[in-house]
């Protein structure tokens, strides 16, 4: 009778662990998936930082030549009288 029982409980760990092995093998590829598709969001996401520092940057220069040219009006105004 406990040798049924030891059996029985064998047999039930047996199949559990074979449970568990068959789950983290297929978990194993949509962690992979998931951590390519991380790195592939890293990447795009720096680009569109260094695209974004580029356009501040564009910006930056067109309000100093606007600033420039208001400065420049009085006084093309004052010459013009």
């Amino acid at each position: 009778m406990l040798f049924k029982k030891i059996a029985t409980v064998a047999a039930i760990a047996t199949t559990l662990a074979f449970v568990g092995c068959a789950k983290k093998q297929e978990a194993a590829p949509a962690a992979s998936e998931a951590t390519a598709a991380a790195s592939e969001a890293t990447a795009a996401a720096s680009e569109a930082a260094a695209t974004a520092s580029e356009a501040t940057v564009a910006a930056s220069e067109a309000t100093a030549a606007a600033a420039s040219q208001v400065d420049a009006a009085p006084v093309a105004s004052q010459a013009a009288h």
